[in-house]
């Protein structure tokens, strides 16, 4: 299954980090590439830090249209998944997005256009509640890769985390030491 996320809009300042961290589920949970409109182009280089240290192919596309984007991904067979908590609840739609190819995710910043709501193949909520974007992102993804994307290894990795009960253990690849703190 082919993910990619879009997202829309950015309240100054305070969504600098929101965007971020929606950019790092987005690598971190599956999904190969994150579209962002209206967004701080310096989120793009903080992510290709990542990308670089941690590995991981995944995109970063600063866009200019959002609804050209829709259009676009639509006519590519994509699925339009927009999140959002007026929407079908997660537990009612996962089978039948775990089951589509291609998906694009919307997030919205702050109030999303109407017009997204009805582009949408899916509106989905993770719960009816108000809640962060940033959670209902993971929920989702967590949920239509059933913990698959978990597993995956990044082969141009810098550092690789080694898992442990207690502590930090970071493995530099380059020099195949381990930091354990």
């Amino acid at each position: 299954m082919k993910i990619e996320v879009l997202r829309i809009g950015q309240r100054l300042v305070r969504d600098d980090r929101v965007t971020t961290h929606v950019a790092l589920v987005s690598r971190a949970f599956g999904a190969s590439k994150i579209l962002m409109y209206d967004a701080n182009p310096e989120i793009k280089d903080t992510i290709s830090k990542v990308n670089r240290m941690w590995g991981s192919d995944f995109q970063v596309e600063i866009i200019e249209e959002w609804k050209k984007v829709l259009k676009s991904k639509k006519s590519d067979s994509y699925k339009i998944v927009h999140l959002t908590m007026y929407g079908e609840n997660i537990s009612s739609v996962e089978a039948g997005l775990r089951s589509e190819e291609r998906i694009l995710v919307v997030v919205g910043a702050e109030k999303v256009p109407r017009e997204v709501y009805d582009f949408a193949d899916y509106n989905v909520a993770i719960g009816n509640q108000p809640h962060s974007e940033i959670s209902a992102l993971a929920i989702l993804l967590d949920r239509i890769l059933d913990g698959k994307q978990f597993q995956k290894k990044h082969s141009n990795a810098q550092r690789e985390i080694i898992p442990t009960k207690k502590g930090k253990r970071v493995m530099n690849k380059a020099t195949r030491s381990v930091d354990a703190r």
